[in-house]
């Protein structure tokens, strides 16, 4: 795995932990698209310990989209950024081990897509925003965040964020052990790949032919 700037990763006994470490938002630009897929890519087929949990650093698990940033990108740099979000969201969507959301704070737009990618949610009960923004600032969705979104969220969840969201609510300072705890929970079943992979198979189908055909309208135009 190459040096980490924005990710710190742990070998944890539960699972491996990977914590987005960006300050103040924990927000994606295309640095932080390249590490993730450079860290899930030595973890393809699983890691050691059996499962995985995703968590940030501060008040947000992630803000989603650097938007000081990504709309002043180049052509190029938009389609590396999509492309890279696009492999991401097929690599921890169809990871074989368990993966859960430890939702330590505020998870906005691509943020929450992150945590929706995850098959457990466990979420804070402190205050803090868990929204589909992309409409209030006029970015439309590459398509495999929308093919995990409209898998895992019922339409009126998708609308209202009411319902669906989250797993688990717990104290802020039991966020993390329970996530490790479910985890390890989870790793110790039999058969939870194959299962996953059956209740996945139509989402991972259509996230692998988006891949592998490049096949993005956002390609074409995006900002």
């Amino acid at each position: 795995m190459a040096t980490l700037k924005h990710f710190h990763v742990e070998e944890r006994p539960e699972a491996l932990l990977i914590r987005l470490d960006r300050p103040p938002a924990n927000a994606i630009n295309l640095d932080v698209a390249r590490e993730m897929a450079d860290v899930l890519g030595t973890i393809a087929n699983g890691p050691a310990g059996g499962a995985v949990v995703i968590t940030g650093t501060g008040r947000f698990f992630s803000g989603g989209l650097d938007l000081k940033q990504v709309p002043k990108y180049g052509r190029d740099e938009q389609r590396e950024m999509i492309r890279t979000i696009n492999r991401t969201a097929r690599a921890i969507y169809s990871l074989p081990c368990p993966v859960v959301a430890a939702v330590n704070g505020h998870a906005m737009a691509g943020g929450l897509v992150l945590a929706l990618a995850c098959d457990v949610r466990v979420a804070t009960s402190a205050p803090c925003k868990l929204a589909l923004t992309e409409v209030n600032v006029g970015i439309p969705f590459p398509a495999g965040p929308m093919v995990i979104v409209k898998a895992e969220l019922p339409p009126q969840a998708a609308r209202a964020l009411a319902l669906a969201v989250v797993d688990e609510i717990v104290p802020p300072d039991e966020v993390l052990p329970r996530a490790l705890e479910r985890a390890a929970m989870l790793s110790a079943l039999p058969g939870y790949a194959r299962i996953k992979a059956q209740l996945r198979e139509v989402a991972i189908a259509e996230l692998a032919r988006i891949v592998e055909h490049d096949d993005d309208p956002m390609l074409r135009e995006w900002f």
